[in-house]
């Protein structure tokens, strides 16, 4: 009885995660965090999209990262994506400050160009307290 219902709670669990990758996957735009102190994902950093409008930043979502580090659909659902200038803000004062430790970068901003080509934009921060690095990923 026990294997039979951890079977189906598995099989339910796979099937859910199946079910929830082509939204994400038909959003042009994820982002990921990873620790560089520890090598790890990090979780709980809040990150905001803005879209650049004239001469102006205009906020369009904000996610929080998963316990993989990840936020996999950042662009806001049912809006078609635009060409133009974007950018991702990693909140991680906020972070390093729940965590009780220094950080040099209260937030990283992450300016970037999209194209409406149907590609799919992936934006990893490799993160630590004095530190960064990011680039474009897939």
């Amino acid at each position: 009885m026990k294997t039979t219902l951890l079977a189906a709670l598995l099989f339910s669990t796979s099937v859910s995660a199946i079910a929830a990758q082509p939204e994400a996957m038909k959003n042009p735009l994820s982002v990921h965090v990873l620790n560089l102190q520890t090598g790890v994902p990090t979780a709980g950093v809040e990150v905001e999209l803005d879209q650049q409008q004239e001469d102006k930043w205009i906020k369009l979502a904000t996610g929080v990262t998963d316990n993989n580090g990840r936020i996999p659909a950042l662009y806001p659902q049912g809006k078609t994506p635009t060409s133009g200038n974007y950018r991702v803000v990693f909140k991680t004062g906020d972070y390093y400050k729940n965590q009780k430790q220094k950080t040099f970068f209260p937030e990283i901003p992450v300016e970037f160009t999209l194209e409406n080509n149907g590609q799919h934009y992936h934006i990893p921060l490799l993160l630590s307290p004095f530190g960064y690095s990011t680039y474009r990923g897939n």
